[in-house]
């Protein structure tokens, strides 16, 4: 069986956030603990995995996502990056539609090579600070927000750029104080520089203590921001060692994606699942 690993919201190898990407041939998954070993050999902060769907079935892929140690609701790099691979290899053209465990995704191919991911806004609900956040991530909030079911994390509003870049977190201190993790954002400090906003995002409750770049995170980066910026259309940078943008497109209950991906890694899994 094929294996790729392909780096999303990059153009350019060893940069953005690397993604496992397995296509199955059957017409279903196999057991969970499965997909889970292989999750945790590949080791990175997703594996996806998607089979085929028969004619009728309202999309064209079923799609599942694991880090190292759990499956997760939704995943925006990994998707891309197995759009990207459909994509490239003949496998689909146009829109995918994609059946995951939080609804109906489709991806877009442009002919520049980049791809539109269509996913659920998040519903923010604005919320007091926990007590110790500030301990654990080393910075004080000037607005705390709840991302909702599908994420799971807590957004976190910054001073500034500055303070976002300077994070050094106590990660076993974060892991209680959301289910999956903490995005921290600030408004860009150079409105010039090309990006809108910054953001990190750590999520130790789910075995990543930071992900590169995190597609997921703009559901709810994207309505954050345009709110406050009043523009639908903005471009976030994740200020991650590796690093990467997304350009986002608010359109009410979604949220669109943009970014680019490149396949490294075109392997052999030696195994059967």
């Amino acid at each position: 069986m094929r294996i790729r690993i392909v780096d999303a919201f990059t153009d350019r190898p060893f940069s953005g956030n690397p993604a496992g990407v397995l296509l199955l041939e059957t017409d279903s998954f196999p057991e969970a603990a499965r997909l889970q070993e292989v999750a945790a050999e590949v080791n990175l902060s997703e594996t996806a995995f998607a089979h085929p769907l028969p004619p009728g079935s309202g999309a064209d892929w079923a799609l599942r996502w694991f880090t190292p140690v759990t499956e997760v609701d939704m995943c925006g790099h990994a998707t891309l990056a197995t759009a990207h691979v459909l994509h490239s290899t003949g496998r689909a053209t146009g829109t995918v539609r994609f059946t995951a465990r939080c609804g109906l995704l489709t991806a877009t191919a442009h002919p520049d090579g980049s791809l539109t991911l269509d996913f659920p806004t998040a519903p923010l609900r604005e919320t007091p600070a926990p007590h110790g956040l500030a301990d654990a991530l080393g910075a004080d909030a000037v607005s705390v927000h709840d991302t909702g079911p599908h994420i799971g994390d807590l957004l976190v509003e910054l001073r500034d750029e500055a303070a976002v870049r300077a994070l050094a977190p106590d990660l076993a201190a974060l892991v209680t104080h959301s289910r999956r993790g903490i995005i921290a954002t600030a408004a860009a400090e150079d409105p010039a520089g090309g990006y809108d906003y910054v953001s990190r995002c750590f999520f130790p409750g789910v075995g990543i203590d930071e992900d590169p770049v995190t597609g997921s995170a703009h559901t709810a980066l994207a309505p954050f921001w345009s709110a406050r910026l009043g523009r639908d259309d903005l471009t976030g940078h994740q200020a991650s060692a590796r690093s990467g943008s997304v350009r986002t497109s608010l359109r009410g209950e979604r949220t669109l994606l943009t970014g680019s991906a490149v396949t490294v890694i075109d392997g052999e899994l030696l195994t059967s699942l």
